[in-house]
C-alpha cells in the first residue's frame, strides 16, 4: 500500500480514538461505531493495528523535519551546538531563564523542551490503544500478534527511554486510559527502565527483521534494547544482542549511489543522500522515518535552514563594504556554485556549532584522511568556501565578484556567532527543488544505523574496562570513514562521545545520551578519567535544589562537566546584546511543564531538583514487577 494513504489511514484512526476514548455511563452519550475508524472496529484485525503503528512511526518524523525541529533542542543542551538566533530575546541562550517551568517551553521562538514531554506522552497514549486492545483483535497467528505488540512496546520504550531521560521520575501509564484523569503520580525512572527492558526483550524476539522502510525492525528494537540494558548495568547483554545486530546489518564501506558518479562526493556523501536512505540494499540503516521527494503528504526537514550559517543575512559584505550575497543569482550566471541557495542551501544559523564539534574533535594526526571531518574540503564547508555573488556586484563590475568571503573585521558578536562558522555539507545538504528557497527538502532520515550499535558496544567495553576491545568496536566505524584507528591507550569516556559526535550529527539525542552516561556514572561510581578521577552520585545528581537555585559548580553531575569544558560558549562570558549563554547543574533534566503539574489536581507530578515547585515533591510510586499499573491486573 501507498506509504502515503497509510499515514492518511492511520491519522483518521487515531484522531477518531482521541475523541472517543472518553467514555460516558448514560448508553445514550455512548458513540456508536459510524465508520471503520470507530476504535473498536478500526484495531479488529492486524491492518488496524499497524495503521496505529503507522501513526506513531509517522509523529517519530517531527522530531526532526521543520523549522527549529526539536532535535536542535537536543543538541543545543549538549557540547556540540548553540542556539544561534541572535537576533531577538526568548531562544534558550540564558537556560536560569528559558528554562523555567511555567516559561514558554514549546515554541519555535524559545525551546522545544515541551514538545518532548507533551509529544512523548501522546506516543505513550498511542502505544498503549494498541497494547491493550491486542487481544480484542483478530490475528493470522501468534506470529503477527507478537510482532504487533512487539512494535507497540518498542514505542512506547522509546518514548519512555527519552522521558526517563530528559525529565527523570515521570508519571508511568500502561494502559489505555478511557476517562478523564486528575491523579497522576511520578514513578521512579529505574522501575519505569526495568519494565521497558522487560517490554524490549519480547520485542526483540518477536518483530521481524526486515520491514519496509519507516517500519519498526527487530534491530531497532535491538539497538533501544542495548541502551536500556547499558543504563541498568548489564553491559554484557547489551554486547551480546550488538553483536547479532551488526552481524546482520554490516556498515556500508563502498560507495553504492548515483552520486559516486558526482564530483567533490564520497562514500559519506553516499550514506548520508536522499538515495542511500531510500536504497534498500542500504544494510546499514535500521530504523528510518520517512518523507519521500515530491510526494503529497511528505514533510520538509529544513535541516538547512536550521545548520547552515545565515550567508544572507546582510552581514556579509565585500571588503569595500558592498552587500555581497543574494538568494538569486545573477541573470546569466553559469557557474553553479555562485547559486549559494542550491549549492549550501539558505541557512539561519539556529544551530550554531561549537568549536569542539568544529575543531576540537578533528585532530590533525588521526582525522586528517577523515571522510566526516573539517579536513575534507567536500564534506566540509567554511565560510571562505563561498563566494560573493551579489547581482549588483557583477552588473557594476566590482572585482569582489566571484571572490571568495572574507570576515569583515567590524562583524559585531551577534554576527559571528549566527553567520560564520563551518558546517557539515555531506549531512546537512538535502535538495529542495519545489521551493524557491532551499532550505532543506523531503527525505527519509535516519533513527539508529549500525554505525551506533558499534559506539555502544565500544562504550560497554569501555565500562567493562576492556580498552583494547572498545578500541577493536570504535575502529570499525572510523576506519570505514578514513580516520586513524586508536589503541588500547587512546579509549576513554571522551574518546567515546568524540566518535559519536562525528558520526552521529543530526541522528543522535545528545543531550539524552550524555544524560544517559551520566546516570552510569552515578550509580557505579566510575571513576572519570576525563575530569581526573572525579565520581559522582545519585543522591545529588541535579545539585542541592532550592528555589533559585542556579549552580555552576564542577563535580555534580558528569553532563554538566562535559558540557562546559567542551563548549566555548555556556559559562564562560559569551554575550551578545539580547543574553549570556549559561547553564546550571539542574539543567541535566528538564522543567516539567507547569501545567501539566497544575492540571493534575488530584494526584502529584514531582518537579525535578533546582526548579521552582520542587519543594512540593512526593517519594515516586515503584512500578510493580508484574501486573499492570492502570490495567486489568493493576496492583496484582
Amino acid at each position: 500500500m501507498n506509504n502515503n494513504k497509510i499515514y492518511t489511514k492511520a491519522a483518521l484512526a487515531l484522531a477518531t480514538l482521541a475523541l472517543t476514548t472518553v467514555s460516558c455511563s448514560e448508553d445514550w452519550l455512548q458513540p456508536k461505531p459510524l465508520s471503520f475508524y470507530e476504535p473498536g472496529v478500526a484495531l479488529s484485525n492486524a491492518e488496524g493495528m499497524y495503521s496505529a503503528l503507522t501513526t506513531l512511526e509517522r509523529n517519530m518524523r517531527h522530531e526532526y523535519f521543520g523549522d527549529a525541529a526539536p532535535i536542535l533542542t537536543e543538541i543545543i543542551h549538549s557540547e556540540v551546538a548553540v542556539e544561534g538566533t541572535t537576533d531577538k530575546a526568548g531562544p534558550q541562550m540564558d537556560m536560569d531563564v528559558a528554562l523555567l517551568p511555567d516559561a514558554q517551553l514549546n515554541h519555535t521562538d524559545f525551546t522545544k523542551v515541551g514538545w518532548y514531554w507533551y509529544e512523548g506522552y501522546k506516543g505513550v497514549k498511542y502505544a498503549n490503544t494498541v497494547i491493550s486492545r491486542i487481544d480484542n483483535a483478530e490475528f493470522g497467528s501468534e506470529e503477527e500478534r507478537n510482532a504487533v505488540l512487539g512494535s507497540a512496546y518498542f514505542h512506547r520504550a522509546y518514548r519512555y527511554y527519552k522521558l526517563t531521560h530528559q525529565f527523570g521520575d515521570v508519571p508511568y501509564l500502561d494502559w489505555e486510559i478511557e476517562a478523564p484523569k486528575y491523579d497522576f503520580y511520578s514513578y521512579d525512572r529505574w522501575g519505569i527502565l526495568e519494565r521497558m527492558r522487560k517490554d524490549l526483550e519480547f520485542a526483540y524476539q518477536w518483530v521481524p527483521e526486515v520491514v519496509d522502510r519507516g517500519r519498526t525492525s527487530k534491530a531497532a528494537c535491538g539497538l533501544l534494547l542495548m541502551k536500556i540494558c547499558m543504563v541498568l548495568g548489564d553491559f554484557d547483554r547489551a554486547i551480546q544482542v550488538g553483536q547479532e545486530i551488526v552481524a546482520k546489518h554490516p556498515l556500508m564501506r563502498n560507495r553504492f549511489t548515483p552520486n559516486q558518479s558526482k564530483p567533490n562526493t564520497n562514500l559519506m556523501f553516499d550514506l548520508h543522500s536522499v538515495e542511500a536512505k531510500l536504497d534498500m540494499s542500504n544494510t546499514e540503516g535500521l530504523m528510518y522515518v520517512v518523507s519521500y521527494p515530491e510526494q503529497e503528504g511528505s514533510a520538509r526537514i529544513q535541516i538547512m535552514r536550521n545548520a547552515v550559517p545565515f550567508w544572507n543575512s546582510g552581514s556579509i559584505r565585500t571588503p569595500d563594504g558592498q552587500g555581497g550575497t543574494s538568494i538569486a543569482p545573477a541573470a546569466g550566471e553559469t557557474d553553479p556554485e555562485m547559486d549559494l541557495n542550491k549549492t549550501y542551501g539558505r541557512g539561519i544559523g539556529r544551530l550554531r556549532s561549537t568549536s569542539y564539534f568544529t575543531s576540537y574533535i578533528w585532530r590533525a594526526d588521526k582525522e586528517v584522511d577523515d571522510m566526516r571531518g573539517i579536513y575534507n574540503r567536500d564534506s566540509w564547508k567554511r565560510m571562505e568556501d563561498l563566494r560573493y555573488n551579489a547581482p549588483g556586484l557583477k552588473t557594476s563590475g566590482s572585482p569582489w565578484y566571484g571572490k571568495h568571503f572574507e570576515k569583515p573585521a567590524s562583524m559585531s558578536v551577534e554576527d559571528t556567532i549566527r553567520t560564520w562558522y563551518p558546517w557539515p555539507h555531506f549531512k546537512t545538504f538535502v535538495p529542495d527543488p519545489l521551493q524557491s528557497t532551499w532550505a532543506g527538502g523531503e527525505t527519509p532520515w535516519y533513527i539508529y544505523r549500525s554505525a551506533e550499535v558499534y559506539l555502544l558496544i565500544a562504550e560497554c567495553y569501555y565500562w567493562k574496562d576492556q580498552p583494547a576491545l572498545a578500541a577493536e568496536a570504535l575502529n570499525e566505524v572510523r576506519t570505514r570513514a578514513g580516520a586513524e584507528p586508536l589503541t588500547a591507550g587512546d579509549i576513554n569516556i571522551g574518546e567515546i562521545l568524540d566518535e559519536r559526535a562525528r558520526e552521529l550529527y543530526y541522528e543522535e539525542n545528545r543531550h539524552v545520551e550524555l544524560v544517559r552516561i551520566s546516570y552510569i556514572y552515578a550509580r557505579t561510581g566510575k571513576p572519570c578519567e576525563i575530569f581526573g578521577g572525579r565520581t559522582y552520585n545519585l543522591q545529588n545528581l541535579s545539585g542541592p535544589g532550592g528555589t533559585g537555585s542556579n549552580v555552576k559548580q564542577e563535580g555534580v553531575n558528569f553532563w554538566y562537566d562535559r558540557v562546559v569544558a567542551r563548549s566555548n560558549f555556556y559559562n564562560k562570558g559569551v554575550k551578545h546584546k539580547w543574553a549570556e549563554y549559561k547553564i546550571s547543574v539542574h539543567h541535566i533534566l528538564w522543567p516539567v511543564p507547569a501545567n501539566a503539574i497544575n492540571t493534575n489536581i488530584k494526584g502529584v507530578i514531582n518537579q525535578n531538583i533546582g526548579y521552582p515547585g520542587a519543594e512540593r515533591n512526593v517519594e515516586p510510586l515503584q512500578v510493580p514487577e508484574e501486573g499492570t499499573v492502570l490495567g486489568p491486573q493493576a496492583g496484582s
